[in-house]
């Protein structure tokens, strides 16, 4: 026996109906209570076509739930050798449509993760538990998906695999996909060390070469930046980001400098402050760029500007500066992201001042003393801001293809006149 979801009227808000066939009964429907307008429909999804508004994320996952409980029933009744029974199918679906979520099934995967979380919340912020809340949501669209409930003894090497085809074929990015298996790795860990056996040995994912994309302004492009000329209303948006290139700070952190923090140094002026998001004490020596933007602004830093409105202009000073190369980036798509190629001002951000610094000075200066002005706290986690593509070369080589073209066209244009 199996089953799908179907509408019966094409043309205006319809019910879902369930369709069973078999081999003993043919085109029986169940009546739900759950309701959508045909227009929204994907037919071979079995879904809303777009589960990520409120109202259909919702439908979907009394759908899931539904899906699991039927698929449920009818195990039962295959294990047994019994016929279906209309009465008790309407109940399973009228009361799996009625919950808010559907029953987590003790010695399953999603009871496990919830259990686990739960038993954190007193060590993690609520940053890592909003994080966590993400895998568990994304674990339990993956067991409607299956259309049953994943028991610890499941998650295995097939789970892997049937995981990465589900995060696939639903356009889940790669570091999506492996992120929530190394979460699920980490709560059989947990019950390992408590004495539960597992199959965690066998939840092992293929290498993926990761690709990092650090778009950074170079030294020649904040130099263009510093000598555009700007409308006055862009003036102090152009000034912080030149500051923000040669400190190496967040907006959160740059945005707020004053004369306060102020402190001399063996003769040179620095700034003493606390990280916003660290809380780590920071002296920081101002570069001399930062220092003539400052004697150009009567000796201050310029006009405070809110971060998005910051965000916003950045965009049109580094535009007008004619920062307009093509840089790849992943972009949001709806719900999800893909590579595009767009003009380098438009991927401009609060965060590129930070690693521009990081980019430009990385090499030049020793590491330990770059960390110590942008606050990481190791390595690792620097490196993540440093674009390491030898650009100069990349330059020096498209200067040499743009030549030789020129010169193709100079020879075959002479030889057009003769």
């Amino acid at each position: 026996m199996i089953f799908n979801f179907t509408l019966l009227n094409p043309s205006s808000i319809s019910h879902i109906y369930l369709a069973f066939s078999g081999a003993q009964q043919q085109h029986l429907l169940i009546k739900t209570p759950l309701k959508i307008n045909p227009a929204d429909w994907d037919q071979e999804k079995q879904r809303p076509k777009n589960i990520y508004l409120k109202n259909f994320k919702k439908l979907n996952s009394k759908l899931d739930a539904l899906k699991i409980s039927i698929s449920r029933y009818l195990f039962e009744l295959k294990d047994k050798a019994d016929k279906i029974c209309l009465k008790k199918l309407q109940k399973i679906v009228n009361k799996s449509c009625r919950q808010a979520e559907s029953d987590l099934v003790e010695g399953s995967l999603l009871h496990t993760v919830d259990t686990f979380i739960k038993s954190r919340l007193h060590l993690i912020t609520s940053t890592t538990e909003k994080r966590y809340m993400v895998f568990f949501r994304l674990l339990r669209r993956f067991e409607g998906s299956q259309g049953k409930n994943l028991m610890l003894d499941q998650i295995n090497s097939a789970f892997v695999k049937d995981f990465i085809a589900f995060g696939e074929s639903e356009k889940y990015s790669v570091s999506t996909i492996h992120r929530t298996i190394h979460f699920v790795r980490t709560v059989l860990n947990f019950l390992e060390k408590r004495g539960v056996h597992t199959f965690v040995y066998e939840l092992e994912l293929p290498k993926v070469r990761k690709i990092k994309r650090v778009v950074s302004l170079t030294e020649n492009e904040i130099n263009r930046i510093k000598n555009a000329d700007v409308p006055v209303h862009l003036k102090a948006a152009k000034d912080w980001l030149v500051i923000s290139c040669y400190t190496g700070q967040r907006v959160s952190d740059f945005m707020n400098f004053n004369l306060d923090m102020m402190e001399i140094l063996d003769g040179k002026p620095c700034l003493s402050f606390v990280q916003q998001k660290t809380q780590k004490n920071i002296l920081l020596p101002l570069h001399p760029t930062a220092i003539q933007i400052m004697t150009k602004n009567e000796n201050q830093f310029p006009k405070k500007i809110s971060a998005q409105k910051y965000n916003e202009q950045i965009k049109e000073v580094t535009r007008i500066a004619g920062i307009t190369s093509l840089v790849k980036v992943r972009k949001r798509n709806g719900f999800r992201t893909s590579d595009v190629l767009i003009p380098k001002y438009e991927a401009i951000t609060s965060h590129i001042g930070r690693r521009s610094f990081a980019t430009n000075f990385y090499g030049k200066i020793p590491t330990a003393l770059l960390m110590d002005a942008t606050g990481h706290s190791t390595e690792q986690m620097f490196q993540r801001y440093i674009s390491n593509v030898d650009t100069e070369r990349t330059r020096s080589l498209g200067n040499y293809l743009e030549d030789m073209y020129q010169n193709r066209n100079k020879i075959d244009n002479q030889q057009q006149i003769i």
